[in-house]
């Protein structure tokens, strides 16, 4: 009995060890990791000098004469650039249930600053080109391409407000054009940062902290991390960058992926590396967004055109987040936000233009996907809610004039005149307006890919695999998800095998104390035996 007890301490000793050693610092034992991270510790350095050039020794007097030196020297450059979807803001795509069309924010709506339609000469300020003032630009003039915004390094560029994509009059062509280079953070970010009319509004996971924040905000681009830059994971081949913003875009195809450099199996754990099959990355590495500054959770445009003494105004909340605005509404913010889940395989379909409406709230995008699809795993989301004007009659979305310079040309944002607004809007895109209108509830969704926690801070296995209504996938149903649901035919299997295992413990144990005893019996009648025959 004694040698069975001790077998037992020193099984459970041996165990105790293999656990501690394998999740001790896995971050020494991860090699592949070690190897990412001896990858981007070191920064490239361009062997070009652009400062030298003699192309650029010279004054220039409009951003078109620094895009003809840049396609002087770069001479297809442009041809790849002005086939790409920054340029073109559409792609062509197959679309689940309406085949192969082009979709972009040429025809697609959101509910945020609605739509590009009739608002282009505001909107441009995130075009990759020059002189976007209506539906009019000429897509095909490479003139119009603007190189600097992508890569200028001086950190000294920046378009100008409602100026049609034109940079600001202060800017230094000459200094800018003498200092690009591979595009940085703030390249990407000046747009991905503030789209949506202010930092962080749309996507709660991409912020202007992330320019210089610690590991605690996102391991990827902490500045005393590994300080990567957008473009070292959003490679791109010809100007085609990898990646898709689901707002609108709606194939499976050139995604930015976790596993490009981590692998599908980055974890010592093989129940963990298994759980990749349904469970995305980001599902666990990101367990909250909007952590350095609020996002925009909700946006009311039923409450825009409110005016004080004829004149628009503002209030804020304690925290300094936007509460209404008169050209725009009423808000709702949010920091430190736990994600919805959904099932999504890549694929997308968008709220375009003319679209009947189906049902309430309207989803401006769908993300496909469900837990029987093999391509579909689960994915962290932000959901935007809010309502937006619609035309009741024709029962779809209007995309109203909100932009002008001056009041008097229907634009709401200069008129607070809803109707005129409307009519307007829906001339420009050629559709028909009843003079009928109401707002609506709409749902939009943004897939979290950024602010990636330490390891140490991951989503814990409890907080899904729980009754609890607090559980992260409490509202992801269609699937059985251990420890959350009830199955009465596996609940029984499991219990009959739990407790026949221990019914078998158990009788073997006493199986072995019996005969240890029946052994120790006979031995004892041996000696007695002995003793009388002696």
């Amino acid at each position: 009995m004694k040698r069975v007890i001790a077998g037992i301490i020193v099984f459970a000793v041996f165990m105790l060890v293999i656990i501690h050693l394998f999740n001790t610092e896995e971050e020494y034992y991860n090699l592949k990791l070690e190897e990412l991270k001896q990858e981007y510790a070191i920064k490239p350095v361009s062997s070009i000098d652009h400062a030298k050039l003699p192309e650029l020794q010279r004054e220039f007097s409009t951003p078109q004469e620094v895009t003809e030196a840049c396609n002087a020297c770069h001479t297809e450059r442009h041809r790849e650039i002005m086939a790409s979807a920054h340029w073109n803001w559409e792609r062509v795509a197959y679309i689940e249930g309406r085949g192969v069309l082009a979709s972009g924010k040429k025809n697609v709506l959101n509910n945020f600053c609605l739509g590009a339609q009739s608002n282009e000469l505001a909107c441009a300020v995130c075009h990759i080109g020059f002189g976007m003032t209506n539906d009019q630009f000429d897509f095909d003039n490479a003139r119009n391409v603007d190189c600097m915004v992508c890569h200028d390094n001086s950190e000294e560029y920046h378009k100008g407000s409602a100026m049609a994509g034109y940079p600001d009059r202060m800017v230094n062509l000459t200094e800018v054009a003498q200092s690009v280079g591979k595009p940085d953070k703030i390249n990407c970010g000046s747009c991905h940062f503030f789209s949506g009319g202010g930092n962080n509004v749309k996507h709660g996971d991409l912020e202007a902290a992330q320019l210089a924040c610690d590991r605690d905000v996102d391991v990827h681009m902490a500045a005393n991390g590994m300080n990567m830059s957008c473009v070292e994971c959003h490679t791109a081949e010809n100007h085609q960058i990898k990646g898709r913003l689901y707002s609108v875009s709606s194939d499976n195809s050139n995604r930015a992926t976790c596993e490009q450099c981590h692998t599908t199996t980055p974890h010592f754990d093989d129940l963990i590396n298994r759980h990749n099959a349904k469970v995305s990355c980001q599902a666990c590495h990101i367990p909250i967004y909007a952590k350095a500054n609020h996002t925009k959770m909700a946006w009311q445009w039923s409450d825009a055109g409110k005016l004080r003494d004829g004149e628009p105004y503002k209030e804020f909340n304690s925290d300094s987040t936007m509460e209404y605005q008169s050209i725009k509404g009423t808000f709702i913010w949010a920091k430190n936000v736990t994600p919805d889940y959904l099932w999504f395989n890549g694929a997308a379909d968008h709220y375009l233009l003319g679209d009947t409406i189906k049902s309430v709230p309207v989803q401006m995008n769908t993300l496909f996907g469900a837990h029987a699809d093999p391509e579909s795993k689960i994915y962290p989301v932000k959901i935007h809610r809010g309502d937006q004007i619609y035309d009741k009659q024709y029962n779809i979305l209007i995309q109203p004039k909100l932009f002008a310079e001056e009041k008097g040309d229907s634009a709401f944002w200069m008129d607070f005149d809803w109707p005129a607004a409307a009519a307007a809007g829906m001339k420009r895109v050629g559709l028909p307006f009843s003079g009928e209108f109401g707002f609506v509830e709409t749902e939009m969704y943004w897939p979290v890919n950024h602010m990636v926690a330490p390891k140490d801070q991951a989503v814990g296995c409890a907080e899904c695999h729980t009754r609890s209504e607090e559980g992260r996938l409490t509202s992801l149903a269609g699937f059985y998800l251990p420890g959350r649901d009830h199955n009465s035919t596996l609940d029984s299997i499991g219990a009959i095998l739990f407790f026949g295992a221990l019914a078998a413990v158990a009788l073997h144990a006493a199986v072995r104390v019996l005969v240890s005893i029946r052994r120790n019996e006979y031995k004892t009648d041996i000696i007695d035996y002995q003793n009388k025959s002696e």
